[in-house]
């Protein structure tokens, strides 16, 4: 079995609820996340870690600020309109939750939002 990349077309991400201070900078970065699919067994998922690497270096490059870590969910299966966080751990030990959206079945993913996590 071999992995496939799916990388992401630009997408502008809804707005809701109050103005991100990171301004659309950040999303159209992470418009450009990808994530490798893996076969384990049945079903397909999204890759962890290549998904977290991606995360955290797409956030540096846009809000140019250093993350300590990105933390994503294990076995993420790929259901087209699912939604699931991310936490972004920066230098200062600052948590907040990148929110994402698997948009099709190629598990192209945007992020829909930063959060400061609660």
């Amino acid at each position: 079995m071999s992995p496939h990349l799916a990388l992401l077309p630009p997408v502008r991400p809804a707005l809701s609820g109050p103005k991100s201070p990171f301004g659309p900078r950040v999303f159209a970065a992470l418009a450009l996340l990808s994530a490798l699919l893996v076969l384990p067994g049945c079903g397909t998922v999204v890759d962890k870690v290549k998904l977290q690497d991606t995360v955290q270096a797409s956030l540096e490059d846009s809000i140019r600020e250093k993350i300590k870590a990105v933390e994503c969910p294990s076995d993420q299966p790929v259901e087209p309109g699912a939604t699931f966080t991310c936490d972004v751990i920066f230098s200062d030990d600052r948590r907040e939750e990148a929110v994402l959206k698997i948009r099709n079945e190629k598990a192209d993913i945007s992020m829909v939002r930063l959060q400061p996590k609660n």
